[in-house]
Parts: structure tokens; C-alpha cells; sequence
């Protein structure tokens, strides 16, 4: 993780101005993931409502199955933002991000179940995911890569962990809304017609972040680029030529950062009610607890990044995960609700380790004429082979095998992979790599 050169040197941006940008990235990073977090929370219902099926796990598989497909393109979405990102800018493409996103998720609010319009509801179910995972797949490599050329580089870690809580932010709001929804509505009403109305609130969401996005001022990197003419023509191709290492160090960063954000963060409250017996109302609040308990670690995990170093705190993350995992799930079937929360509280800890710094560290992977760009291929070939199709891989390896800690021995497997990846890598906090030269 040796940071390269940039081929153009800005001026340091005013401390307000450090604070704005991460800001405004942070939030539309909230609205993004908002949208991406509710299929996983509702699927359950969405199963039920888009696919004709009488037995209920044919059905959640389904609905999963779909939750996976707009991951299939989240590769050509990350190509085409990351180039774009590259070549024109990264404000503009953030905020064209924003509003794909926003108006696939307002359209699966609006979309007629299989009831109504038969085999083509799953149809547009998919295609409408499928615009979904086009649009994130130019969301984190956008977003972090701003914050990363704005913030001070000793405290590139700490800053640049905002865009990470922003994402978590947007499941745990979509997260509380479903739990509220599950207070105030019952179960026939939320089948009926109640899932639909936190996707009709992309809609406001979205012009919102839209709205804050299209007033930050592009990153000073990018505007020292441009004034140098050393913005690149072609800059997929010179990503592929010259910085195909970084790519592939960052495809397994993302291994074991997708596989358990999805099953931690999605995966686990629908696991709470279908596989340990939990009702809906403990698997929303054992999400939103566990989320909050991650939003406040991370920057307090990015920052320790900047003190000691990107590799230790990557490190404990896997390790921890590693040895804690399949006993978290074990303890999630004692059938005691509150052992069962506190074991989704103790994995979302120790993903906290490796979500604070590792954004911070990717970036610093890549120079900034193909930093979009390079980060947003390695991350989305990992996410689209990965994370989202972590909730269907355990749903079928309980099915299969009967073992219902089966998601954590597949969290285990991704933290060995990861964490010899980061064990092999240089140290690039600036920091750290200040003081061994």
C-alpha cells in the first residue's frame, strides 16, 4: 500500500472546507445505501409479493436471488461512473449517481406484485435492481476518493471513514424505518401495502442529496489535474495497463469487507426470524442497534488508522472476525433474544476495525488521474462476486447442509483471504510511512 506520487501538487483546501466536502459526500453516500438497504430488509415481504411460490424459503431465495442480480452490473457501473469520474470530474458524476439510484428504488415502490401482473413483476422487479447496481457501482470509488483528495493526509483515515459511516447510516436508517414500520402497521398491512412506503421516500431522499451534491466544489487534486492538462484520455486503459496490482489488492479489501456487511448488516435480522425463530420486531431492533454501535466505531477506528497504521487495524478486524464468527451465530440460536442481539453487536464490532481504515487505504493505492476509476473496478468485481451474493450463498449453505452458523464460517473464510492480502501489503498511512523513512 505504498503511496504513489501525484503528477500535480493543489493547495491545501481551509479546514471548512475539508468539513463541507465530507459532509455533503458523507450524506449522499446515506441516501445511496438507504436505497440499496431496503431490499435486503424487506425481503421477506418482497419474496411473498413478486414471486408465486407456497414454500417460504423457495421464496426468500428468490427475493435474494434478486438482491444479487444488481450486483451482476455493478462492475459496468463502477467502468462507466470511474471513467467518467476520472474524465470530467468527481461532482458531477456523484450527483448523476445519486439520481439513477433514487428513481429505480421510487420505481420498486410504485412496481404491481405478482398478483396483479403475473411473471412480469419479478421481471421488472429485476431490471429495476439491475439500475439499482448500475448506479452503486459508482458510489463508494466516487465518494471516498473526494473526501481523500480534500482531507489532510494525516488524517486521510479519519476523514475519509465518514463516507463509510454514511453508507452504514443509510442501512441503519433503512433499518429504523422498517423496525418502525413494524410497530406501527401490522403484518397484513405491511404485506399489503406498508413495505412500499420507504421506497416512495427515495424520491424526497434523492432530490435532497442531489441538491448537496450539486453545490460542493470539485476536489482540489482534480482541479490541480485539469490545470496541468494531465487528465487522461483514456483512463480505464492506463487502470489496466499500470495499476492492475492496486486493482486486484483492492478487489480483496472488498472480499471480506462485502461478504460481511451483507451478512451482518442484511443478512442477519432476516436470520433472526427465519432460522432462529425470532419475530421481525427483534431482527429490525438488533439491526439498528448493531449499526449504531458500527456508525460510532468507525471514525474512531479510521482515526486510530492514522495513528498507528492502516495493516494493524485491517489485521485485528480479520483476525477477530476469524475467531468470533461461528460463535456469534451459535449463541444467535440459545433462543434467547437478548443473546442473540449482543452477538450481532459483537460482529459488528469487529467489522468496525476494517471499515474505518479501509477506504482510506485503497485510495491511497492509486494516483489521482485513475482513482475513481481503479478503486471502482477492484471494489465492484469483489462486491458483484461476493457481497451480494453473501445472502443467497448462506441461505442455501443452511439448506444444504442444515448447519445454521454456516454464515459465519463463510465470514471466516473471507477474513483468512482478506487478511493475508493486507499482511502482504506495504503500510500507507502517511503517518507511519513518514516515520520508517
Amino acid at each position: 500500500m505504498q503511496t504513489q506520487p501525484q503528477t500535480a501538487v493543489p493547495a491545501a483546501p481551509s479546514p471548512a472546507l475539508v468539513r463541507r466536502a465530507t459532509i455533503g459526500a458523507s450524506i449522499g453516500s446515506v441516501v445511496e445505501w438507504f436505497d440499496v438497504a431496503l431490499y435486503g430488509y424487506l425481503a421477506v415481504i418482497i419474496g411473498e409479493v413478486f414471486f408465486h411460490s407456497e414454500d417460504p424459503t423457495s421464496a426468500l431465495l428468490s427475493s435474494f436471488a434478486v438482491f444479487a442480480s444488481a450486483f451482476i452490473v455493478r462492475p459496468l457501473g463502477g467502468l462507466f461512473f470511474g471513467a467518467l469520474g476520472d474524465r470530467i470530474g468527481r461532482k458531477n458524476t456523484l450527483a448523476a449517481v445519486i439520481l439513477t439510484a433514487s428513481l429505480a428504488t421510487f420505481g420498486i415502490g410504485l412496481l404491481p406484485g405478482f398478483d396483479t401482473i403475473g411473471v412480469a413483476a419479478p421481471v421488472l422487479l429485476v431490471v429495476l435492481r439491475l439500475v439499482q447496481g448500475f448506479s452503486a457501482g459508482g458510489e463508494m470509488g466516487g465518494a471516498s476518493a473526494f473526501v481523500a483528495e480534500y482531507a489532510p493526509k494525516e488524517r486521510r483515515g479519519y476523514y475519509v471513514s465518514f463516507v463509510e459511516m454514511g453508507c452504514i447510516m443509510g442501512f441503519l436508517l433503512g433499518a429504523a424505518t422498517v423496525l418502525a414500520m413494524n410497530l406501527v402497521f401490522t403484518e397484513g398491512q405491511m404485506h399489503a401495502w406498508g413495505w412500499r412506503i420507504p421506497f416512495l421516500v427515495a424520491a424526497p431522499l434523492g432530490i435532497v442529496g442531489l441538491y448537496i451534491r450539486s453545490r460542493l466544489e470539485e476536489t482540489p487534486e482534480f482541479v490541480a489535474l485539469q490545470n496541468a492538462g494531465q487528465v487522461k484520455k483514456n483512463p480505464l486503459k492506463e487502470t489496466v495497463v499500470h495499476h492492475w496490482r492496486a486493482v486486484l489488492i483492492v478487489g480483496a479489501f472488498a472480499l471480506f469487507q462485502n461478504v460481511a456487511i451483507y451478512i451482518v448488516l442484511t443478512y442477519v435480522p432476516t436470520h433472526l426470524t427465519v432460522s432462529a425463530g425470532f419475530s421481525s420486531l427483534t431482527g429490525s431492533l438488533s439491526a439498528v442497534i448493531t449499526m449504531a454501535v458500527l456508525c460510532a466505531m468507525i471514525p474512531v477506528t479510521g482515526w486510530l488508522s492514522d495513528r498507528v497504521g492502516r495493516r494493524p487495524v485491517l489485521l485485528s478486524a480479520c483476525v477477530s472476525s476469524l475467531i468470533l464468527a461461528v460463535p456469534m451465530f451459535l449463541a444467535m440460536e440459545i433462543g434467547n433474544p437478548t443473546i442473540a442481539v449482543l452477538a450481532h453487536v459483537v460482529l459488528g464490532l469487529s467489522l468496525s476495525f476494517f471499515l474505518g481504515p479501509v477506504l482510506a487505504a485503497a485510495n491511497e493505492l492509486f494516483t489521482t488521474d485513475v482513482r475513481y476509476g481503479g478503486f471502482s473496478l477492484g471494489y465492484n468485481l469483489s462486491v458483484s462476486l461476493f457481497g451480494g451474493t453473501a445472502p443467497f450463498v448462506v441461505t442455501l449453505m443452511i439448506a444444504q447442509t442444515g448447519f445454521t452458523a454456516s454464515p459465519g464460517v463463510y465470514i471466516g473464510i473471507a477474513a483468512i483471504v482478506t487478511g493475508l492480502v493486507v499482511f502482504s501489503v506495504k503500510e500507507s498511512a502517511p503517518r507511519i510511512v513518514a516515520q520508517q523513512q
